[in-house]
């Protein structure tokens, strides 16, 4: 029987077993109700910390092993339940987990790897009902032991294109995938693009624009020092250049992960790649098309075996942190089992004591970040083997200011993937890239975040939508608050508003009708109701109620003008 899972009173109460500091994560996955585990793994299982009902609050999907069923964890504004969803059934040994909307129409459609099993392709006809399209979506439909996948816009048409990883050091007839979507169907364009068509034993797979050229590159990791990990340029016409020697990222090292991040916000994106003991490596991007390993001079080599990657401003200071997991119990001490490297802002990373990850000695493999509260703080998801599953709730206690905000493509991929953020604050840019499946085997939340620090308020915020090269500028921004950007349309805020400042009562309510406070027709107002994704549902003219019962419950956006003034409110129909 389902169960929901409150995680305020525990977190409260373990709260005060840790000293107040900038950082500070407490690990909860128990008062979550995550008490499962990948199981006994051939180099671990995925995770997906995605909002995947578009509710406006991030969720988490998990990969099992064979005979076990896909774990869902639907957020139900903070409380987590599994669900299961009609049309999806998936007992395999599944490796990655990415909720995509590839046919852009509005709702998230799924895609699960199989290390041993064939790929599944879910599409979503609506309310989170699936229909099995894998057969006919053109992806491949044997067994080639998948284990990444990722999804870009390589020809800016405006819908997400696919690379998918597979690994057999026996076979070269695993090699790596590169689709094209045309209108819903892909085509395998491996060949045409330029990507190599032997085998690499490549694990996962990334899109991003390291040139600043407007399109979208792939990287890939590849295991085994034998192999270079591969950096395809895109030229622009659906072909690539093979620039791994050139540019440097083609090093030869047991790659697991592709994790990009700007850590010094110079508005030219790095890539931080896991390895064994003989050293991590984060590629710095010099701008001119190559890049140099810093990762010993600024503190992030590891040392150790690392596997999942992952870039976040756990304090929200305006400086990216770094967490890597990894698969030893700490009883080595010349291996870390796990590190979270705080951003020191000066070019170097420290690993502090104390902080909530002293107890993360479990065989972890990947992890991503999502927002479990809504409160801007990223948490942390990782995916174990034999143990349960961690969550790193971010109790970080400290002043700092946030924004969150997610983009919605019109003309570009609903999804808003494969475009740039840059955030001007207190003299300071920070530059985000919106990704779609990163790290190793995961997919972060839709929702970028970056920290403000003692920022009162945002200077203005930069969309380049690459697709295109449209660039919108925003001015004079609150802070704390998430936001919803739509290609031309502008910002939709979604942020939380206190009840005894809404215009509307009940709120929330529970049969969905909301009486409008000290409104008068005499006022002349206009009412546009919103789903949480931005979507127009209705607008009335001169009525002082509003009635969402006809649709599911959850959380709307209300915009209202009036002669007086004009206002965006959250409703919660409970």
């Amino acid at each position: 029987m389902n169960k929901l899972f409150s995680i305020g009173l525990v977190t409260f109460l373990l709260f005060f077993n840790y000293s107040f500091s900038q950082v500070n994560f407490i690990e909860n996955s128990d008062a979550l109700g995550m008490s499962l585990s990948y199981g006994v793994s051939s180099l671990g299982g995925g995770v997906s910390f995605i909002d995947f009902d578009d509710d406006g609050w991030d969720d988490i999907s998990f990969t099992t092993q064979d005979t076990e069923e896909l774990y869902f964890l639907k957020n139900n504004e903070g409380l987590l339940e599994r669900v299961f969803f009609s049309g999806i059934s998936n007992t395999l040994k599944t490796k990655q987990i990415i909720w995509v909307d590839y046919d852009n129409d509005g709702d998230k459609d799924l895609f699960v790897t199989a290390l041993d099993g064939v790929n599944k392709f879910y599409k979503n006809d609506g309310n989170m009902v699936f229909t099995d399209i894998s057969n006919s979506i053109g992806f491949f439909n044997e067994n080639k032991y998948t284990t990444g996948a990722s999804f870009g816009d390589i020809d800016n048409d405006g819908d997400l294109d696919a690379f998918i990883c597979n690994r057999d050091d026996e076979n070269e007839a695993q090699r790596n995938f590169l689709y094209q979507n045309n209108n819903g169907l892909y085509t395998d364009i491996s060949s045409s693009a330029g990507i190599l068509l032997t085998s690499e034993i490549s694990f996962c797979s990334v899109f991003f624009d390291y040139n600043n050229d407007g399109f979208q590159d792939i990287y890939v990791s590849n295991d085994k020092p034998t192999y270079t990990n591969r950096l395809y340029k895109n030229n622009g016409d659906s072909t690539f250049e093979d620039t791994s020697e050139a540019s440097g990222a083609g090093i030869f090292v047991n790659a697991m992960s592709t994790t990009i991040g700007d850590y010094n916000n110079d508005g030219w994106f790095d890539i931080y790649v896991t390895n064994t003991p003989d050293g991590n490596q984060l590629l710095k991007n010099n701008g001119d098309g190559t890049f140099t390993d810093v990762a010993r001079d600024t503190g992030t080599s590891f040392d150790s075996v690392g596997w999942g990657a992952v870039f976040l401003d756990a304090d929200n200071d305006s400086n990216l942190d770094l967490y890597v997991s990894g698969p030893f119990d700490g009883s080595d001490s010349n291996l870390l089992p796990s590190a979270f490297y705080h951003n020191q802002g000066d070019g170097t990373f420290i690993i502090p004591n104390n902080i909530g990850f002293e107890n993360d000695t479990r065989i972890s493999y990947s992890n991503a970040i999502g927002d479990i509260e809504n409160d801007g703080k990223p948490d942390l998801v990782v995916s174990n083997d034999t143990e349960n599953n961690f969550f790193f709730n971010n109790t970080s206690n400290n002043s700092n200011n946030w924004i969150k905000i997610k983009l919605e493509g019109t003309s570009g991929n609903k999804d808003g993937i494969g475009n740039q953020i840059e955030v001007f604050a207190n003299g300071k840019s920070q530059y985000r890239y919106t990704l779609c499946g990163e790290g190793y085997l995961s997919q972060n939340s839709s929702y970028e975040f970056i920290g403000l620090s003692s920022a009162s308020n945002i200077d203005y915020i930069k969309i380049t939508w690459k697709h295109n090269g449209l660039v919108e500028v925003f001015e004079n921004i609150n802070v704390n608050q998430s936001l919803l950007i739509k290609e031309n349309n502008g910002i939709l805020s979604i942020n939380s508003y206190p009840k005894n400042n809404s215009l509307f009562y009940p709120n929330p309510s529970n049969n969905g009708v909301f009486q409008l406070k000290n409104i008068t027709i005499l006022d002349e107002i206009i009412i546009s109701v919103y789903s949480i994704t931005g979507k127009l549902l209705f607008t009335k003219f001169n009525e002082n109620f509003i009635d969402v019962s006809l649709y599911k419950r959850g959380i709307y956006i209300v915009k209202s003008l009036t002669n007086k003034k004009s206002s965006i409110q959250k409703i919660i129909y409970l």
